[in-house]
């Protein structure tokens, strides 16, 4: 079984690009604490990830440098040739799912969602409850 469960801050933003096929892929990478040793300052680990689809799309268009991320994935080990003619071995995170984390106040400075729909907060208002109109 290959699955893996991370919780981190983006270490910076999101880097969406397309495949030839016009696929879209982002490229990031999260920092995430290691166990806190007593008497010892904490420390992280740094791990490279992609997400395709749908869900680089998103994650490049509403999360930002210190975001806090939840992936699941597998690990993946790809390798290419590069312009040397040497094997290069890249080993990541690919995502399956991600989930926004962090506070209300992280999540809508690090997005703009409600000006890319076009909708004014002013225009909601909350429901009156009447208690009355309850059938108990």
């Amino acid at each position: 079984m290959n699955k893996v469960v991370l919780i981190g801050r983006l270490t910076r933003d999101p880097e969406l690009r397309y495949t030839g096929q016009g696929t879209p892929v982002a490229s990031f990478s999260i920092a995430v604490n290691r166990r806190k040793q007593k008497d010892k300052p904490q420390e992280a680990d740094f791990i490279n990830c992609v997400a395709w689809g749908i869900t680089g799309e998103n994650l490049s268009k509403y999360q930002s440098k210190g975001s806090q991320i939840a992936v699941q994935g597998r690990i993946q080990t790809r390798n290419y040739e590069n312009k040397e003619g040497k094997r290069v071995y890249v080993t990541e995170v690919v995502a399956e799912e991600i989930e926004f984390l962090g506070s209300k106040r992280e999540n809508q400075s690090n997005n703009e969602f409600n000006q890319d729909f076009g909708v004014p907060l002013d225009d909601f208002h909350p429901i009156e409850e009447d208690d009355d109109d309850l059938p108990f």
